[in-house]
């Protein structure tokens, strides 16, 4: 029997992560998510990639806070499949931070998720990935820069994990390859799907003029893993030109 590539993606059940699990599935990859909130999302994937190939998905629930013990977190996420080929460190917090509104609550809750879990993941399992000439792929913004309004926690965070993708490249080279990819107007956020006006004016600096699929996001990640063999410490902007008119 085949051994199955196994990743693991942070934040795996809604939105650009599940779409990234359901695609990688289709290639034959096993999948492990975590999740914090979304039980109900995540339980539905779990039984349906089970129910297209059995025992080919894992959920975690996981919160990213600064008390997480990722060591055990590490024990287990391995006992699920035995093995780690991929990291995807896609979890994320986002909301608005306007400078009044910075404290330290909100700077731990966003940095925890955003930077720090990519980090530890990173960390820990360096060694399975290594062992697997593995890599990992950081989901970052194209608003790192210029930086998004308004969001400022948010915009350190990412830029921050921009950073991380490419110290991480130079510091794993040449065992695992690191790197990320930023997506630009794939999925409204949930605090703009009512805001037409805004959308339009997105939409009008988009060279190709139309916003991209979750899907579009998960076929970059494929290459990523699959086809990448000599790239890393690279930033891919999943934007169809929306950086041209930035």
């Amino acid at each position: 029997m085949a051994i199955s590539t196994t990743v693991l993606i942070t934040g795996g059940a809604k939105r650009i992560g599940l779409a990234t699990a359901k695609y990688l599935h289709k290639y034959g990859f096993n999948i492990i998510i975590t999740y914090n909130t979304s039980k109900k999302d995540a339980r539905l994937l779990y039984d349906n990639l089970n129910q297209i190939r059995k025992n080919s998905c894992q959920i975690i629930k996981v919160n990213f806070i600064a008390e997480t013990n990722y060591k055990e977190l590490y024990k287990k996420i391995m006992k699920c499949f035995g093995r780690l080929d991929v990291l995807i460190n896609n979890a994320a917090k986002f909301y608005p931070t306007k400078i009044e509104k910075v404290n330290e609550k909100y700077w731990n809750d966003i940095i925890n998720t955003n930077l720090k879990a990519p980090l530890m993941l990173s960390k820990f399992f360096f060694q399975e990935l290594k062992k697997k000439k593995g890599c990992i792929i950081n989901i970052i913004d194209i608003h790192i820069d210029p930086p998004l309004k308004d969001h400022i926690i948010y915009n350190v965070s990412k830029a921050g994990l921009l950073s991380l993708t490419k110290t991480l490249a130079k510091e794993l080279a040449p065992y695992v390859r690191v790197n990320s990819i930023s997506p630009g107007a794939i999925m409204w956020a949930e605090i703009d799907r009512k805001k037409t006006k805004k959308q339009k004016d997105i939409l009008s600096r988009i060279a190709l003029q139309r916003t991209g699929t979750p899907d579009d996001v998960a076929k970059a990640i494929l290459f990523l893993i699959r086809d990448a063999d000599y790239i890393t410490g690279q930033n891919i902007n999943i934007d169809g030109g929306r950086k041209l008119n930035m």
